[in-house]
């Protein structure tokens, strides 16, 4: 109950800043992230306000708060449709309920492999997500895309074959499509916050969950009996980071401009600093105990099909062109 009154409190205390913002001489951004200090994602953001600060001779600053501080991401989500968190950086999987576009990217192995999902969110089909999340009734203005690597299984029990998560229950995304995803490659999806998920590894609530290494050594799973990590890579999932609408509606076309500018540049140096961080956290999970397993990804790509044929219906013609995108 604490948490909630502390997270209420900090919430209401962010609505009443931005409801003033440009009346003072200096505008504090709030941005908020589930990840910690040091994260690519977070650190990315920070460099974007530190330009931005720069270029406009301090009128905006930018206030980071990391580590899901204001909550989870579908609360940040909530928290920013209004104004109290001005810049988000947020997973796809809990915007698909509120922006359906964005779940052509959410499907399982939509993508290739990573370098096919970059030259995708880097081109037009990339840019057309954006302006449809900018477009949407969702009052957020889609800034950038992130790279949120591969999402691989992590259990207490070696995984090889979809025949090896019968019965064991994984966290999801909230998104019925993850749901769906994990049912379908054999075990039982369960959808639950980020930050919860430790707890509910610890207590057996949970026997796995799915995620990057980066992810899966920050997040500290590893130490709560995930000691196997399949690399299913049946996710490849873009991130990304929006502007709360009555923030972007309040600069002017200039600064607009500038941070339109400054956010392109974060895409890419988070890019750079993923993929380090991916390199350093592998290394760091295997020196902690935990075994990368090898698995046959067709066998979880075909046990997949049905997902794909469910909620793709409405895309063929833009997954067409997903695929096409060398």
């Amino acid at each position: 109950m604490t948490f909630r009154r502390n997270f209420i409190a900090t919430a209401v205390a962010a609505i009443a800043f931005t409801a003033a913002l440009g009346t003072s001489a200096q505008t504090i951004l709030k941005a908020a992230d589930v990840h910690p200090p040091g994260y690519p994602n977070v650190v990315a953001i920070e460099n974007m306000g530190k330009k931005l600060e720069a270029a406009t001779n301090g009128k905006f600053k930018l206030q980071m708060f990391p580590s899901g501080v204001l909550g989870g991401e579908k609360e940040m989500i909530e928290q920013t449709q209004v104004g109290a968190i001005n810049i988000l950086r947020t997973s796809l999987g809990p915007l698909g309920p509120v922006v359906s576009d964005v779940d052509v990217f959410n499907m399982p192995f939509v993508f290739r492999n990573e370098a096919h999902m970059r030259a995708v969110i880097d081109g037009a089909i990339g840019q057309e997500i954006l302006d449809k999340i900018t477009a949407s009734p969702a009052k957020m203005v889609a800034l950038g895309w992130m790279d949120g690597g591969s999402r691989s299984l992590y259990t207490k029990k070696i995984v090889k074959t979809p025949a090896d998560l019968k019965g064991q229950k994984v966290r999801m995304m909230g998104n019925p499509l993850f749901v769906d995803t994990m049912n379908a490659m054999g075990g039982n999806g369960i959808a639950m916050g980020y930050g919860e998920v430790f707890s509910a590894l610890q207590t057996g609530v949970l026997d796995g969950a799915e995620n990057n290494p980066p992810s899966m050594f920050t997040s500290n799973h590893y130490n709560a009996g995930t000691k196997f990590y399949a690399q299913t890579n049946h996710l490849i999932i873009p991130e990304i980071f929006v502007m709360a609408r009555v923030t972007w509606d309040k600069l002017s076309a200039d600064e607009q401009a500038l941070v339109r500018k400054f956010a392109r540049e974060a895409q890419m140096e988070q890019r750079a600093l993923w993929d380090k961080s991916v390199a350093e956290y592998s290394a760091k999970l295997k020196a902690a105990g935990v075994e990368f397993v090898t698995v046959d990804q067709k066998l979880f790509y075909d046990a997949t099909a049905p997902v794909r044929a469910k909620y793709g219906a409405k895309f063929v013609d833009l997954i067409k062109r997903i695929e096409a995108v060398k």
